[in-house]
């Protein structure tokens, strides 16, 4: 590593008056100051262009495409190359790395969150949790009021109102967020979105990752409004600080290129004298040994300005005068106002020293001031406005002295040593020969064979690559022993293979070693996963490598936390005094249109910003775990669990998680009670429904029975009235049959008196008749006549008792 000594630097004095330090004089010694500091050199070293080149060489090396002068040098002998033919191409080891930690930062997704710290906000804040505490401690009774009257005493929504104040807070941090910051972030975005940040922000991850710094630069103009630019850490300058986040920087600039008639259009004040100087001196670039450029730098014309901020301090002084009235009235004065101290004097002094930037631009190695002039758009916290804060956003996670370590750094050692084994390797494999065979042309020389013919060599070749197959004899044609009898044998020519085997050996323990510095192992990239490894295993082993490289993302958020700071410090200046107001109002509209309105009073608010980072995949798989669990143990809903995905936040994400779960154990134990509340209503309700029952029973069975003994009365009352009818009929009837009864009684003692005067006169008649038939016979004296009745004279058994009355 290259070590820079600073050179001690006269600075101009800072105590001096306000109208001295804004004079182009003393603007023209700080530039000189600087350039002393990092470009002068008096013994033959800059640390200007010493950093330059080791930026350069760290990038080379991270694209792969490092100088091979080096390896040259170790292979050659006194320099001479020419019994070596190989590919000096360097092999891409390290961008394989690099790739893998910023393509590996730009997964890590965050939303850039502001929270409202003004006194208006702040007022407005404690209002709604007031308010929430106070329909949390009256709930129950609002309820009941809402329920007899029907007024919603509610100030907030019934649905959202916590438990308690775990659960408040926890609705705070998720639930609750002020216009204003909704606005604030919508704006905070579309800076974001307008200057392209991911794309600014991978460049500064990649400048973290290859040089262990990285600078962005954010600056305000009527034209443009909010600028955020990405800085070359090659072309910056800056005080000397031990601080890995560069806050106690007294001055900071960055060197540009540019061309002459760019910069004759920037400043027309340049005379022709300055401009024929100009040319002469820049006419060749190789004359300026104080800027490093690239080997293909070819294009002419170019100058290099020295563009910086100094931070010093200016004195705000106040004249105190008293009114007739006797009320203090100030105005503002010079730094030089001094009232006389006697009582003479009805003034008093009153001052106070606020930071001020001043913004340079310097023509390197010429004696030529640019500019000079005091910062106009100053980034000031509202919570300390004598604070200022420079333009240049700078972070070196590892430095040390005030040099940063980098990752590219720890790897450019076994890298080389990678390359020259691929080069030993190519030199080997060179020189490597294939296996051979030895043919004995004395032994083919006794073979026949059988027709006529002899074994030459071309014909045993031909037959042994072909068929693997040899004819030989043991035995001479004259019966000795043939030594010759295998007259082909193969050789082995296994030199090389030890050589190339630990030439790969080594190989993978320089890359092995890259691993072990960087902390990048195989589990981050996936190049070689252990089939017999769980896959548990294989995921500690990469959250191993992404807390290896956690420096990295962290200082990246740190870029863009304090880039978001100075862009809502300077969305005020872009409302208040921008020519884009319009413009950047209205641009927010296809975001939300209802936020117009309040983006137009941000700046009359104060923000604290902050960074919501996702979490990465070890700790969502932890959250995974724990919500997957509570799914199997049913401690809370799938609901829950998708809310509980939503959240961002690792820490807010496990309190919701808890919360749930008490809410859901409170709920399972309150429909448990229901539970037995409904068994034992319903348990009363079947008791009460089987005495109704009872009830309904007996007394439908007394009904019936009132019914029965009504039906058996009405039937007995009907049954006698029946009777009394039929009797009534009868005794009508019997009345009718004794009537005619009587009559015929009468009729039958009429007839039976008609019959006996009948009879008596037939008895007369027959008697007569028989006296006359007897006097007949006897005068006739006839025989004796029979007088029996002839069946005639009875009813036929038929009598009249039986119409008697009974």
């Amino acid at each position: 590593m290259i070590k820079t000594k600073v050179k001690k630097s006269s600075f101009p004095s800072q105590a001096v008056p306000d109208s001295e330090k804004s004079s182009m004089e003393y603007g023209k010694q700080v530039a000189q100051a600087i350039e002393q500091e990092w470009f002068k050199s008096d013994r033959g070293t800059d640390r200007y262009y010493d950093t330059q080149q080791k930026y350069h060489e760290l990038r080379l090396y991270a694209r792969g495409e490092q100088s091979i002068q080096k390896y040259k040098d170790e292979l050659s002998i006194n320099g001479d190359l020419s019994y070596l033919n190989l590919d000096w191409k360097p092999v891409p080891i390290i961008p394989k790395f690099v790739d893998i930690v910023v393509n590996g930062i730009q997964e890590r997704t965050y939303d850039i969150k502001a929270f409202s710290i003004d006194p208006i906000s702040a007022q407005d804040r404690t209002d709604y949790i007031k308010d929430m505490q106070e329909d949390m401690k009256f709930k129950s009774f609002k309820v009941a009021v809402q329920a007899q009257t029907g007024v919603n005493s509610f100030k907030n929504k019934q649905e959202e109102i916590p438990q308690n104040d775990e659960e408040l807070s926890v609705h705070m941090q998720l639930n609750y967020k002020q216009s204003i910051e909704i606005a604030e972030e919508e704006a905070l975005d579309n800076v974001m979105a307008l200057n392209k940040y991911d794309f600014v922000k991978k460049r500064a991850d990649y400048d973290l990752t290859v040089l262990g710094i990285a600078c962005l630069k954010n600056t305000f103009n009527t034209a443009e409004g909010i600028k955020i630019d990405y800085v070359d850490p090659a072309n910056i300058v800056h005080s000397y600080s031990d601080d890995p986040y560069f806050e106690d920087l007294y001055y900071v600039g960055e060197v540009k290129r540019v061309l002459l008639k760019d910069l004759i259009k920037e400043y027309p004040d340049l005379t022709s004298e300055q401009i024929k100087d100009l040319e002469d001196k820049y006419s060749n670039q190789s004359n300026d040994k104080y800027i490093y450029y690239p080997e293909d730098a070819s294009d002419k014309g170019y100058v290099n300005i020295l563009y910086f901020e100094y931070k010093t301090f200016n004195k705000q002084t106040f004249k105190i005068k008293q009114t007739a009235s006797g009320a203090d009235k100030a105005l503002e004065k010079d730094d030089t106002f001094n009232p006389p101290k006697d009582g003479r004097s009805r003034f008093d002094k009153a001052e106070r020293a606020i930071e001020v930037l001043y913004s340079g631009a310097k023509i390197l190695n010429f004696d030529i001031m640019l500019d000079w002039k005091k910062c106009e758009n100053m980034t000031r916290p509202k919570s300390d406005i004598t604070k200022v804060a420079m333009s240049y956003n700078i972070v070196a996670p590892r430095m040390y002295k005030g040099r940063p370590e980098s990752l590219v750094g720890r790897m450019m050692t076994f890298a080389d040593m990678i390359q020259l084994t691929h080069l030993k390797l190519q030199q080997v494999m060179s020189r490597v020969v294939p296996d051979g065979v030895f043919l004995d042309a004395d032994g083919l020389a006794e073979i026949d064979l059988g027709n006529g013919t002899n074994y030459n060599p071309q014909e045993a070749l031909n037959m042994y690559f072909q068929t693997g197959s040899i004819i030989g004899r043991s035995m001479t044609q004259d019966g000795d022993f043939n030594n010759g009898r295998i007259p082909i044998q193969e050789l082995q020519s296994s030199g090389g293979n030890a050589k190339i085997n630990a030439l790969i050996q080594s190989y993978n323990y320089y890359l092995q070693m890259i691993r072990d510095v960087t902390g990048l192992n195989e589990a981050r990239d996936g190049s070689v996963p252990d089939k017999a490894s769980l896959v548990g295993l294989q995921k500690i082993a990469a959250a191993n490598s992404n807390t290896a490289t956690r420096h990295i993302l962290q200082a990246g958020l740190y870029l863009t936390l304090k880039t978001a700071e100075a862009c809502s410090l300077r969305i005020s200046d872009v409302l208040e005094f921008s020519r884009t107001k319009n413009q950047f109002v209205l641009s927010l509209g296809r975001f939300n249109v209802g936020t117009l309105d309040q983006v137009k009073e941000l700046h009359l608010h104060d923000f604290g910003i902050f960074l919501e980072l996702a979490p990465d995949e070890e700790e969502k798989q932890r959250l995974e775990n724990n919500i997957q669990m509570a799914l199997q143990q049913q401690q809370i809903n799938l609901e829950d669990a998708i809310d509980i995905r939503e959240v961002r936040n690792l820490k807010l994400a496990n309190q919701v998680l808890k919360l749930r779960k008490r809410k859901k154990l409170e709920q399972d134990q309150q429909i448990s009670q229901q539970n037995i509340q409904a068994q034992a209503q319903a348990n009363a309700q079947a008791a009460e429904q089987a005495a109704q029952a009872e009830t309904q029973k007996n007394q439908i069975i007394t009904e019936q029975k009132v019914q029965l003994a009504q039906a058996e009365s009405q039937f007995d009352t009907q049954k006698m009235e029946r009777e009394a009818e039929i009797k009534k009929e009868l005794m009508e009837h019997e009345f009718n049959l004794n009537m005619r009864l009587k009559g015929m009684d009468s009729q039958v003692i009429k007839d039976k008196e008609q019959y006996k005067e009948d009879r008596k006169d037939e008895r007369t008649r027959i008697q007569a008749s028989q006296q006359s038939r007897m006097i007949e016979q006897r005068k006739k004296d006839l025989p004796a006549e029979k007088f029996e009745s002839k069946g005639f004279d009875n009813l036929g058994g038929f009598d009249l008792e039986q119409f008697e009355p009974r």
